[in-house]
């Protein structure tokens, strides 16, 4: 077992068997979250603890409004945690002020969400090699790493297409794309699949893992959808603010 977590750390029901040889590349240790409605104070995360192994997929299932989403955003460093720590890159980040997190969101993180946010004037070429230029990479290289992740996802044929003349599905494949064109360690995707039918779903979630298996990218996934779920190597469940790993 990697000593950067002892075993009696990891509570909540989530164990060490999640841990991998080569260590965890998140490591969230006793989380707390409230929020304020009203006069009450709602509790969302419990002292919660989990951890994502190095090139291991990971979803986390739970009933709308349970706090999935909320987990991945602080994970993310686009929410703050009450108290307790998220370690990543070797920092706290819940303690990084927000030009640190900005780095750190960009060199070390893609995310996918519900909805694809793909610049609307924009190609889907262009769309996916906007981070990694803006993140310094040269311009030839940029379009050719984006070129080549549309390929690999089915849609070498419609990098040149719009996000209107792109179906619901080729959307969300452009947005996983952009998620891994600056090869993040994490990926960090927030029901990727809740705005699409069976069939593309189906579709998206298959290229989603097999992508992050494929490049060893460690991918935490928060699903409602237990289908979409099961398909990870590692799955918790998040119920009254505590994870269960099943």
């Amino acid at each position: 077992m990697n000593k950067a977590v002892s075993k009696n750390s990891v509570t909540n029901n989530v164990t060490a068997d999640a841990m991998d040889t080569d260590g965890p590349v998140v490591v969230v240790r006793n989380l707390v979250k409230h929020y304020e409605s009203g006069n009450e104070k709602l509790s969302i995360l419990k002292d919660l603890c989990f951890q994502a192994p190095a090139g291991r997929t990971v979803a986390v299932q739970g009933k709308s409004g349970c706090g999935k989403s909320t987990l991945l955003n602080i994970i993310g460093g686009l929410d703050r945690c009450d108290s307790g720590s998220v370690i990543a890159a070797g920092r706290d980040i819940s303690a990084l002020p927000e030009n640190a997190l900005t780095e750190y969101r960009r060199s070390y993180l893609g995310f996918v969400f519900q909805f694809h946010y793909l610049l609307r004037d924009f190609t889907a070429l262009e769309n996916v090699m906007i981070p990694a230029f803006i993140g310094g990479m040269k311009k030839k290289d940029a379009m050719e790493k984006a070129r080549a992740l549309l390929e690999d996802l089915g849609l070498g044929e419609r990098t040149g297409h719009f996000p209107s003349q792109l179906s619901g599905g080729e959307r969300q494949r452009v947005a996983v794309a952009r998620s891994m064109v600056n090869d993040p360690v994490l990926i960090l995707a927030d029901e990727p699949t809740g705005n699409l039918d069976p069939q593309n779903s189906a579709v998206v979630v298959e290229l989603l893992y097999s992508a992050a298996e494929k490049r060893r990218t460690s991918l935490v996934l928060v699903t409602h959808d237990e289908r979409v779920a099961a398909r990870a190597g590692i799955r918790y469940e998040l119920e009254n603010g505590a994870l269960r790993q099943l």
